[in-house]
């Protein structure tokens, strides 16, 4: 499905489908906005490559999977984006690519299967205007893919918080399962977040005459560095927080089983005198000396209880008890 949305020189909207693009080249004035909801075939190819896309970016575009990026080119920027198809509360993440080209008067936006973040700009932009300024327009729409990601990363704080609270209870290792499952999806998160801000760094440092350079859109271009970057930061830190629970549980429970299996180590050292002494006396041999000894039942009782009391006596010296 392809729609298009053009404001004319004279400040009013038409909606349409690609057949917009000729009233849009009638008048340099106008000013396009293309949206292309369809996997990239020749005959989509053929419009974007008229619309001075470039032949690698186009490639890149048509991708599923390819690393989020900025790229200026002579008449365009170019910006791939790793948005949102499915984010649950447990951060269990479906991508959804998201190629932007942004040109002085026209934006181009290209994405498989329905883009929320496209859906809600596309609502807004005839009541507020905002087809004016194609570069502002790109930028708000990652703004606010990217703050798509933020509310979902924060919701997961207040569950990993409940996980810690659970490492301690009943239901630990229930917790420690779902604290190796949130780490397992923060790393995969952390690795877009990384490259989205090293995007939107390069869009604010760099610019670019589409993007606005040096104090032209500096303020839309710094807001989305700073959301990316807070993305990047706390995916690292959640990351971290879940790595150092989990890790701490398992060095709490190996100390637990090294008490353990110390105090079955102090009762085994006691008894295997004992038992050696309670051995000995146990065989029946005729000729035995203390066998027929008046008090030898008694001797043997007091032996095997001083050895045990000398063993004790000995463990908590050496502070094993």
């Amino acid at each position: 499905m392809i729609r298009a949305l053009l404001l004319s020189a004279d400040g009013h909207y038409r909606e349409g489908d690609q057949h917009l693009v000729a009233a849009w080249r009638e008048q340099a004035d106008n000013i396009l906005w293309l949206d292309i909801q369809a996997e990239i075939n020749p005959e989509i190819r053929g419009l974007l490559q008229s619309l001075g896309c470039n032949e690698l970016a186009i490639k890149d575009a048509s991708r599923t999977r390819h690393p989020p990026k900025v790229e200026n080119f002579d008449s365009n920027s170019f910006i791939l984006f790793r948005g949102i198809s499915e984010l649950d509360d447990s951060l269990t993440h479906v991508p959804q690519q998201l190629a932007i080209w942004v040109g002085r008067n026209y934006l181009i936006t290209v994405h498989r299967g329905t883009s929320v973040s496209v859906e809600q700009l596309l609502e807004r932009v005839v009541p507020e205007n905002l087809l004016h300024s194609p570069a502002e327009l790109a930028l708000g729409l990652l703004h606010y893919a990217s703050g798509r990601y933020l509310a979902k990363l924060m919701a997961a704080e207040e569950r990993i918080g409940e996980l810690e609270d659970q490492l301690l209870g009943e239901r630990s290792n229930d917790a420690l399962k779902e604290l190796v499952a949130y780490r397992t999806r923060l790393r995969k998160l952390r690795r877009i977040f990384n490259y989205h801000q090293r995007m939107a760094e390069t869009i604010m440092n760099d610019g670019c005459p589409t993007l606005g350079t040096g104090e032209a859109g500096s303020h839309v271009r710094r807001d989305l560095y700073d959301r990316c970057e807070r993305l990047s930061s706390l995916c690292s830190l959640y990351y971290e927080l879940c790595s150092d629970l989990v890790e701490g549980y398992i060095s709490l429970s190996s100390h637990q089983l090294n008490n353990t299996m110390k105090i079955l180590t102090i009762i085994t050292a006691i008894f295997v005198p004992i038992t050696f002494i309670a051995g000995i006396y146990g065989m029946n041999f005729d000729n035995m000396p203390e066998l027929h000894h008046e008090h030898g039942y008694f001797f043997v009782l007091g032996t095997i209880l001083t050895v045990a009391v000398a063993m004790i006596a000995l463990f908590k010296r050496i502070r094993w008890l």
